[in-house]
C-alpha cells in the first residue's frame, strides 16, 4: 500500500514505448534449450492416472513458491491441507487462506480455452479468485487501482502505475498488445513478457504477484505445456527469489528491455520441465516394472513360491509407490511391511530372507551408508532398469538359485510386532 517514507524514493513506473521489447540473439540459446525440453516431455508416452498423481506434487510446488514468495511460512502439513480444504473457513491462517484461493486459480484456468483472450475481463476474474476470502480487506477482488490506491513493491522498491486512468489504460494497453503484437513472437516469450509486465505496473491493491504468475501459468499452456503437462515455475522463482527479483528490477531499469527476465525465465522452464520429465519417465519405470514383476512371479509353479512371492511383490509394491523417492532406509522399510509379516513364526527373519532374495534377482538396489566406524544403515529402492537387464530365462534360472540362507549383513530389525 501507500508508504510516504517509500514513494519518495522509490522508482516510478513508466508506461513502456515498447511492449515486448529484447534481443533475439541474446535469449537464443536460452530459448532453443526450453523448447528441446518441452519437446522431450511432449514425446514421453504417459497414462493420464500416472498424471495425476504428478501434477498433485506439481501444483503443491507451485502453490507453494507462489505464497512464499509473498512471504508465506508454513509448518508442518500446513500447506498441503490448505490445498486440499474445500472452504477457506476449514483452515486457520491467512497463509493458508490464500494458498487455497491460489489452488483454485490455477484449476480454474486448466479449463479456460485456447482460443479465449487474455483480456481486462479475465486479468479480473482471476485476480478476483486469488483474493476472495483471503483476509485482504483493504483489497477489491478483481478492481483495478482507483483514487490513492499507490503501490511499492520490489528491491529497490519500486512504484506501480499511477492508480486511475493511467493504471487502467496500462492494463487495457497490456491486453491490447498480448491480442496482437505478441503473437509475432515465440509462445514462451510471450509468456514471460506477460508475467514481468503485468508485475511492473501492478495494477491491483495487493495480489498482483499471484495473480502475474497465474497469468504466466495460462500463457505457458498455449505454449504447449497443457493441464497434463503443467510445471511449477513459481517453485523455480521462490528458489531463485534473489536472481528473480533482480532480473524483474534490470527490465526495469533498461527501459523495459525483457531481455534479462527472459534468460532468466527461460533458463527456469527448461529446468522445471527437464524435473517433470524425470518424474513421468520415472512413472514409466514404475509401470514397466510392475507389469514385469507381475508376469514373471505369476508364473512360477510351485505353490510354496506364490505364498513367498505374494510378499515379496508388497515390499516392491511398497517401493513403487514411494512419490518421488528412489530409496527408503531399512528401518522405515521394515516398520511399513511389518504388519504383513505377522502371521510369521520368526517375522524379522523372513523380512530379511525376502528382501535378500529381492537383491539376488536384481529387483532391488541395497546401498550401505557408513555412518562411522562401527555404524552404518542401509538404503532399498526398486532397481527401475530391471525390466531392460533381465531376461525370463535368467529370472528363472535366479529363482532356483535364490540364497537359502537366514542371515544377512542387514541390522536385525526392531519393529512392534517383530
Amino acid at each position: 500500500m501507500y508508504d510516504l517514507g517509500v514513494m519518495d524514493t522509490a522508482i516510478q513506473y513508466e508506461v513502456p514505448r515498447s511492449w515486448i521489447k529484447y534481443d533475439h540473439d541474446e535469449i537464443r540459446d536460452e530459448l532453443l534449450t526450453a523448447k528441446a525440453s518441452i519437446l522431450a516431455l511432449k514425446a514421453i508416452p504417459f497414462q493420464r492416472r500416472w498424471v495425476k498423481s504428478i501434477q498433485d506434487i506439481q501444483l503443491k510446488m507451485e502453490v507453494g513458491g507462489s505464497s512464499r514468495i509473498e512471504g508465506a511460512d508454513f509448518a508442518a502439513n500446513e500447506l498441503e491441507t490448505a490445498i486440499k480444504a474445500e472452504t477457506p473457513e476449514e483452515l486457520v491462517t491467512r497463509s493458508q487462506r490464500q494458498a487455497l484461493a491460489t489452488t483454485k486459480a490455477y484449476r480454474w484456468i486448466v479449463n479456460i480455452p485456447d482460443d479465449y483472450p487474455i483480456d481486462v475481463d479475465l486479468v479480473c476474474s482471476i485476480h478476483r479468485i486469488i483474493i476472495t476470502d483471503c483476509d485482504e480487506d483493504h483489497c477489491e477482488p478483481g478492481v483495478v487501482r482507483h483514487g490513492d490506491d499507490q503501490v511499492t513493491f520490489g528491491i529497490p522498491k519500486h512504484r506501480g502505475a499511477r492508480a486511475g486512468d493511467e493504471c487502467k489504460d496500462a492494463l487495457q494497453q497490456l491486453t491490447e498488445e498480448v491480442k496482437t503484437t505478441y503473437r509475432n513472437h515465440d509462445a514462451l516469450v510471450q509468456a514471460l513478457a506477460l508475467h514481468y509486465h503485468f508485475a511492473a505496473m501492478h495494477p491491483f491493491v495487493d495480489g498482483n504477484g499471484r495473480t502475474a504468475r497465474v497469468l504466466e501459468a495460462l500463457a505457458l499452456q498455449r505454449a504447449g505445456l497443457k493441464d497434463s503437462l503443467f510445471i511449477a515455475m513459481s517453485n523455480y522463482y521462490y528458489d531463485e527469489k534473489k536472481d528473480y527479483l533482480s532480473s524483474l528490477a534490470a527490465v526495469r531499469a533498461g527501459d523495459h528491455n525483457l531481455t534479462a527476465f527472459l534468460k532468466f525465465g527461460l533458463k527456469g522452464i527448461a529446468l522445471q520441465t527437464q524435473r517433470l520429465t524425470n518424474l513421468v519417465k520415472n512413472a514409466v519405470s514404475k509401470e514397466l516394472f510392475r507389469g514385469l514383476m507381475g508376469d514373471l512371479f505369476s508364473r512360477l509353479e510351485s505353490t510354496r513360491k506364490r505364498v513367498i512371492v505374494k510378499r515379496q511383490l508388497m515390499v516392491l509394491n511398497r517401493l513403487l509407490e514411494r512419490d518421488g523417492e528412489q530409496e527408503v532406509e531399512w528401518s522405515q522399510l521394515v516398520d511399513e511391511v511389518a504388519r504383513y509379516y505377522a502371521s510369521r513364526k520368526n517375522a524379522s527373519t523372513a523380512i530379511v530372507r525376502d528382501v535378500n532374495r529381492l537383491g539376488a534377482l536384481g529387483a532391488i538396489t541395497v546401498r550401505r551408508e557408513q555412518i562411522d566406524e562401527k555404524r552404518s544403515r542401509f538404503w532399498i529402492g526398486a532397481n527401475l532398469n530391471w525390466p531392460s537387464q533381465i531376461t525370463d530365462t535368467e529370472f528363472f534360472m535366479k529363482i532356483e538359485q535364490l540364497p537359502r540362507s537366514k542371515t544377512s549383513t542387514f541390522p536385525t530389525p526392531t519393529t512392534n510386532g517383530l
